[in-house]
């Protein structure tokens, strides 16, 4: 008898998650436990979107720091460019 497509589904959302074991001080998740009630969220749910925001925080620095260094690697070449047309702005049309 074939498997209904939901019950397939939440087979697969259940597959891709892992438990984790993580070690908090008791402030800090009497802090995390209250804003998580604060949210109506679980407190999985807090310490999950929490992680993202972090891994999110950590990519854009990543990223903005590779630009900083392909703008340096790149800096004398623009300038030459920059002195080669610096008088187009002033040529009439």
């Amino acid at each position: 008898m074939p498997v209904p497509v939901a019950v397939q589904k939440a087979r697969v959302v259940r597959a891709a998650k892992e438990r984790v074991l993580v070690e908090f001080p008791k402030s800090l998740l009497k802090r995390a436990d209250e804003v998580a009630r604060e949210m109506n969220v679980s407190r999985s749910e807090l310490i999950r979107g929490a992680v993202e925001a972090r891994l999110k925080e950590i990519e854009i620095k990543r990223f903005e720091q590779e630009l900083a260094e392909g703008y340096l690697a790149n800096a004398e070449m623009n300038l030459a460019l920059l002195e080669e047309f610096k008088n187009v702005d002033n040529e009439a049309f």
